[in-house]
């Protein structure tokens, strides 16, 4: 039978989610201020360009670059489906498992723009390795203690994890995914409060089958408060189940887990109890920056293969690269890497600016960048065409170069659904769009809040809102004209523009759909795809100034790329608002719920059924099947060296 939730229930959800997200804004905001009608170019204006590195960053990033060059074989990785004891021991020598921990627990340090230039170097050569490093680093132990653990937690563990113990992060069960209020795993204290009991299970945890120490989210079944606990999977009760194994990341050492009564000191809660989704949901507003990071760099290689295949390839007389078809796809594809790492630079150097609040330049830099790299991709299998298609061993075995297309691509597919799917970061954003409309007036539509309330209110709603909308309109009066960024600031005048446009129609759907909005998924999607159009054209333009004003030798081509990216973009933007209102999602919804009633189910028939029920297809806990032999990396030892300094 089918599983219906209560409206109950479903409120439940709703309030677990609203209660786990960062009710206030600790700082500034690009994207707030955009959704609110304001440009403020201060805020990415002037872009940060690139910095003196550290001497010590600079002989790290050095030895990794040539330990993946050495000792890295990511055809071979993918092919046997495992990491090589020696690649995760180097990694270890190195000090990588202990970047962004501080020197004084024996990291290194690293700051969030150094962090963000290792990932791109990582993503650029290896996807399963940069998601060993990207699940330990961003969402496993050590971010969640540096944020939130307390000083006796960080001394028991933060040195062990700078020698090499890797982590994991354990949220997401069978029936769980980004609904944390149906958590089934559960944690109790015991009577003499010393531990807890924690029982349940978890799936697709990343690292989950090497690691040492997990943190888990659990839920006490007596006050469903859920927690964050360090777990360490070497403790009696911890199982792995199984092996996860998937399309792309063959080597990806993913587990789902089991905890039968296991005992947790009672030191190991992080932070407070009851404040494990807010935990988790601060780590990712910088744990998300490694994937635009990563993606840039596997974009960079992507625009090197296509452009050299072009030159190499020859059709009807010519170089394949300078046949329109083809030479559109390159300036697309280099507009599109200029602007990705535009983006990406620019989070990573906010999230380390004090005073800013990042939380939303994250989730857009994930969503827009991990959109790109798939695009970029993409374009390069169509371009590389059969060789594309081609595995790298084949190509190899017959005297072609080895170019790992086909691999990339099965790699990154995952990129749109890792850490918030692209689906959930719209919603996301959409939630921290319509924060101050909530604010304001979010009461008025609230069934719950008693009418006499609600009339009290009008008035000072009424006042803002006249003042706000009436400012939209009165500003496009008095726009800045931005002529010191020369050619390019008619796109920030575009921007500009755009901007008031939004915070219009956000308001413009609020008074239309009022309380039935939260359903209307796709208008809220396409809000947020303008605004995540419009921080990649601040960005590119940004960067582009800024090098002009340094001078450098390649700011004239900067700002070509700038320019090219930004009118594409604009007529994005423009079908974008355009089909706010004028769309077909009223009827393809009607019709999606038909096919979902089964009226459609006659177009099913002709081939050869998969025999599956609905019942068969819902999600179970992970079961005691036979695991495939596990190869989890012995226990730090003395002999894993020194990282380096």
């Amino acid at each position: 039978m089918a599983t219906v939730r209560t409206e109950d229930e479903v409120l439940h959800s709703r309030q677990v989610a609203e209660a786990a997200r960062e009710a206030e804004w600790k700082g500034e905001g690009f994207l707030r201020e955009l959704f609110l009608g304001r440009l403020r170019v201060d805020l990415v204006h002037p872009y940060p360009l690139a910095r003196a590195e550290r001497p010590e960053f600079q002989r790290f990033y050095a030895a990794l670059e040539r330990f993946l060059r050495e000792r890295v074989d990511p055809a071979r990785i993918d092919e046997t489906g495992e990491y090589p004891p020696e690649v995760i021991d180097g990694l270890r020598r190195l000090g990588a498992f202990g970047m962004k921990i501080a020197p004084e627990y024996g990291g290194l340090g690293l700051d969030q723009v150094e962090y963000g230039k290792v990932m791109q170097l990582v993503g650029s050569y290896d996807s399963n390795v940069t998601a060993l490093l990207s699940a330990h680093q961003s969402i496993g132990v050590p971010q969640p203690l540096k944020l939130f653990g307390s000083e006796a937690l960080k001394q028991k563990y933060l040195p062990r994890i700078a020698r090499g113990a890797i982590s994991a992060f354990a949220l997401t069960e069978a029936n769980v995914g980004s609904d944390p209020a149906r958590l089934a795993t559960t944690v109790e204290r015991t009577p003499d409060g010393k531990s807890y009991v924690l029982n349940g299970s978890k799936l697709w945890c990343t690292n989950g089958t090497i690691a040492e120490l997990l943190v888990v989210m659990a839920r006490d079944p007596s006050t469903n408060a859920i927690s964050a606990f360090v777990v360490e999977t070497s403790w009696p009760g911890v199982e792995i189940v199984h092996r996860c194994r998937f399309m792309g990341l063959r080597a990806l050492a993913n587990a789902a887990l089991r905890f039968t009564d296991v005992k947790i000191p009672a030191e190991n809660l992080i932070g407070k109890e009851g404040r494990g989704l807010k935990i988790a949901l601060t780590t990712l507003n910088t744990g998300r920056l490694s994937l635009p990071a990563a993606a840039v760099g596997g974009a960079k290689v992507f625009l090197e293969v296509c452009r050299k295949w072009s030159q190499a390839r020859s059709q009807w007389g010519q170089e394949i690269g300078k046949h329109e078809a083809i030479a559109h796809k390159l300036a697309d594809m280099a507009a599109r890497t200029y602007a990705m790492e535009s983006v990406s630079d620019l989070c990573q150097a906010l999230a380390d600016k004090p005073g800013y609040d990042i939380r939303l330049e994250a989730a857009a830099a994930k969503e827009w960048n991990t959109v790109q790299a798939w695009k970029m991709v993409d374009e390069t299998m169509q371009i590389r065409g059969g060789r594309g298609y081609e595995k790298e061993s084949s190509l190899a075995a017959r005297g072609e170069a080895p170019v790992g297309v086909e691999r990339a691509m099965r790699d990154l597919r995952i990129n749109l659904i890792f850490e918030g799917s692209s689906e959930i970061m719209h919603l996301f954003m959409a939630r921290e769009m319509l924060d101050k409309h909530l604010q304001v007036s979010g009461a008025l539509i609230d069934p719950r809040v008693p009418v006499a309330r609600k009339l009290a209110m009008l008035p000072g709603v009424a006042w803002f809102y006249a003042t706000w909308y009436l400012g939209l309109w009165l500003r496009g009066l008095f726009r800045p004209r931005f002529g010191a960024f020369g050619k390019l600031g008619a796109h920030l005048r575009f921007v500009e523009r755009a901007s008031r446009k939004l915070a219009r129609q956000m308001f413009h759907f609020m008074v239309v759909y009022r309380g039935a909005g939260e359903r209307k998924q796709l208008f809220l999607f396409r809000l947020v795809d303008i605004t995540n159009e419009l921080f990649a054209m601040a960005a590119s333009v940004a960067r582009a100034e800024a090098l002009r004003r340094e001078g450098g030798p390649d700011a004239p081509q900067a700002a070509r790329l700038a320019d090219h990216f930004c009118l594409g973009t604009e007529r994005r933007v423009t079908d974008l608002f355009r089909d706010l209102w004028r769309n077909d999602d009223e009827a393809a919804y009607r019709l999606g719920r038909a096919v979902l009633a089964g009226d459609h189910a006659w177009l099913e028939r002709g081939g050869i059924p998969t025999g599956l029920s609905v019942d068969d297809l819902r999600p179970r806990a992970p079961g005691r099947a036979e695991p495939e032999p596990l190869r989890r990396p012995a226990a730090i030892g003395e002999d894993v060296g020194a990282p380096v300094a």
